[in-house]
């Protein structure tokens, strides 16, 4: 999935099929199947025969990696030795092949997600923050705890916001599907301020879910995520979560239909962005028009 985002961001980039093919090492045909198709939606995912013996020591095998990054370079684990600490102190069954493989797909794995981990806090027209917030409404007359995921544009600090049940993948897709259609197009990028909903991190490395993984390759938008730790990056969607609640969901709003509800929902927070910008002093509704006017284009399908 992530090669062929690749190649659909290559070719919208202005690169030629040839050079997009040699690029990617693949063949050209291949190149033009992935750029005509306009269904990249998840499929039921096919049940395995018979999966690797090494599936349920995975996460063994990431701690000594992650042990490793944390290590003097002339003392880390090679995958022999990953192989027999996995034989003598687990007493794995697998041969020396399998777990070099499994090693060497793991670390290009980190290696990617590290390198789309980096945050540019340069906010660009078309960039946005993405996060949950918690609030109670009450649900067909009973007070419910529910989640408002808000995707906030810093550039002209608006947040449109649809309420959700949870903060699952299903739910993330679901409200950025929403606010895809509402806006007329697809964020350039979306920053996340943790892994809740589209993956899970572990230590230094975050591993999304399929789901997302499909989500993103079918929208074709750019992500990464907030460093650790590291609160200024977060402060503008935090922020305007907090802003969404107080103003919205205060008092506590009854809810009978969430369809109904969130067809309402963005068009109210873009009300609230009628003054001017904090810092540019210019209108937020202005901006907010810039924010759309750089957005790419939905797909075909949705």
């Amino acid at each position: 999935m992530p090669q062929i985002q690749s190649i659909r961001q290559r070719r919208r980039n202005g690169e030629s099929v040839a050079s997009i093919a040699r690029g990617e090492k693949v063949s050209e045909p291949t190149v033009r199947k992935y750029l005509k198709a306009d269904d990249l939606s998840a499929r039921p995912p096919v049940r395995r025969r018979r999966g690797s013996v090494l599936d349920e020591w995975i996460p063994v095998i990431e701690g000594m990696l992650a042990e490793d990054r944390e290590t003097w370079h002339k003392q880390r684990h090679t995958a022999t030795r990953i192989h027999e600490r996995l034989r003598d102190e687990y007493g794995v069954e697998a041969s020396l092949s399998t777990v070099t493989r499994t090693v060497a797909r793991l670390k290009r794995e980190f290696m990617a997600e590290r390198e789309m981990g980096f945050l540019d806090l340069s906010w660009h027209p078309g960039e946005c923050q993405a996060d949950f917030g918690q609030v109670d409404v009450r649900y067909r007359g009973v007070v419910t705890r529910m989640r408002h995921f808000v995707l906030d544009f810093p550039y002209s600090n608006i947040g449109p916001s649809q309420l959700m049940p949870g903060e699952n993948a299903e739910c993330t897709c679901q409200a950025l599907r929403n606010l895809f259609e509402w806006l007329g197009g697809v964020p350039r990028r979306i920053v996340y301020d943790n892994a809740a909903g589209v993956g899970r991190r572990r230590f230094d490395e975050i591993r999304l879910t399929r789901l997302f993984q499909a989500f993103q390759a079918h929208y074709g938008f750019e992500y990464s995520f907030c460093n650790p730790y590291s609160g200024h990056e977060k402060g503008a969607v935090e922020a305007r979560v907090g802003a969404v609640r107080r103003r919205l969901f205060v008092p506590v709003p009854g809810v009978w239909s969430l369809d109904s509800f969130n067809l309402r929902l963005p068009g109210r927070c873009l009300e609230l962005g009628d003054k001017d910008h904090y810092r540019k002093g210019e209108s937020q509704a202005g901006l907010f028009d810039e924010d759309r006017k750089a957005l790419l284009p939905l797909p075909a399908k949705p």
